[in-house]
């Protein structure tokens, strides 16, 4: 028996694939336990039974954490690592070594974004596996190549924080574990140019049972017409209000063979602009939240921002998309998607109804796209996913105890 234990920032999308790996360790007769800055979150959607070792830590919601719509590219990235990913691994960092010392982890399973859990458990000698919630991180050098001042930036960030609190002769980069990174995608979506090595390991998306969170009308689904998702994620709805409105526009307009669900969590779209009850809508049905992965078993294609697990969830079921990315990762993930050939991408701030409409009617109706999303559903269900990861986080512990740095 070994002991995990997973170091995750306050986002779902960061939280959710490692869920299931850590079941599956669970279920192998292993420890398994949590550092995070959000318990509660964590404990929401790995279960009430999850051992979580609270660390302090910001959250991108609430004072000096919200981060303005309008912000872009390298101002959305510089806003990122400055105002969040740092400070995150700061605060977090004190709960991360108090949670080594008294858990005793054989690997410390850390997310690409909570710099904490690599550096800590490098200060700390213990070995520790990367999970690569997003596969865009495997073509940012390459992106990076071309802008060498963000590129030295960025470097001199990793390295003033590894002299915070890290080992300050380590040279890892702590977004890639010298040990183990578990990618969860695999080279279908991501391109012939991923990367590879004897320390990526590419298990697929990790799928795991989720706590019944929605209380979803299952018999408001019309088997007759073609079903459309369309959702933002859960870190998105500051910006959401206006692309919401375009979708409910175009797939209403289409109510004679398309019916749609629209998560809504922050209810941007308010009360509906024809009078009618949400409820009684039989073309439009906007939630605050939806079982996704169920649905996406019922659905024939989604519309979303490219955020990396909605997308492996969606072609996880050999569902079609339309992307529209927002920032962050999610353009390098859109254009997975289109070189893919299982999705159109569209402009998220300029699309129209109609541009939007004529994107939806050929992901449902022209067969390459489905052809593509089926092909990349084969090679996700044969990675592995989470038992995959998990034998691989075996093999890492297998003659790997604890051992506190003098």
């Amino acid at each position: 028996m070994s002991g995990f234990l997973f170091v995750v920032p306050p986002l779902v999308g960061h939280i959710n694939p490692t869920v299931g790996v850590a079941a599956e360790l669970t279920a192998r007769g292993h420890r398994v336990a949590w550092a995070s800055a959000d318990p509660g979150l964590v404990r929401r959607l790995a279960g009430d039974e999850a051992v979580v070792f609270p660390c302090a830590g910001p959250v991108l919601t609430g004072e000096d954490g919200v981060r303005p719509a309008e912000l872009r590219g390298p101002e959305a990235l510089k806003f990122l690592w400055e105002r969040f990913l740092v400070p995150l691994a700061e605060a977090m960092a004190p709960g991360v070594r108090a949670a080594i010392l008294e858990f005793g982890p054989d690997v410390v399973v850390a997310d690409q974004q909570a710099f904490a859990g690599g550096l800590v458990a490098e200060r700390l000698r213990v070995p520790w596996a990367t999970s690569s919630t997003t596969s865009a991180e495997f073509t940012f050098a390459d992106a990076l190549a071309g802008m060498p001042k963000v590129a030295d930036w960025l470097a001199t960030l990793l390295y003033e924080l590894r002299g915070r609190i890290g080992d300050p002769s380590g040279t890892a980069d702590p977004r890639f574990s010298p040990h183990l990174v578990l990618a969860f995608s695999t080279p279908e979506l991501v391109g012939s140019g991923a990367e590879a090595g004897g320390r990526i390991r590419w298990v697929g998306p990790s799928m795991a049972t989720r706590p019944d969170s929605a209380d979803f009308p299952w018999t408001w689904l019309d088997p007759a017409r073609a079903t459309v998702l369309v959702t933002l994620g859960t870190a998105n709805t500051d910006v959401g209000a206006r692309f919401l409105a375009e979708c409910r526009d175009a797939l209403r307009s289409r109510a004679d063979r398309v019916q749609a669900v629209i998560v809504d969590p922050a209810n941007v779209l308010g009360a509906d602009l024809d009078g009618l009850n949400d409820k009684d809508d039989k073309d439009v049905l906007i939630r605050s939240s939806v079982p996704q992965l169920p649905l996406l078993e019922r659905v024939d294609a989604v519309v979303c921002h490219a955020g990396h697990n909605t997308v492996c969830e969606a072609l996880w079921h050999g569902v079609p998309l339309v992307v529209a990315p927002i920032r962050d990762d999610q353009p390098v993930v859109a254009g997975q998607v289109v070189d893919a050939g299982a999705g159109i991408r569209v402009r998220f701030g300029r699309v129209t109804a109609p541009k939007l409409g004529a994107a939806i009617d050929a992901v449902l109706h022209e067969p390459g796209y489905r052809t593509a999303a089926e092909r990349i559903r084969t090679a996700f269900r044969a990675a592995g996913g989470a038992g995959a990861a998990a034998t691989h986080l075996e093999e890492l512990a297998v003659g790997a105890p604890f051992k506190e740095a003098p």
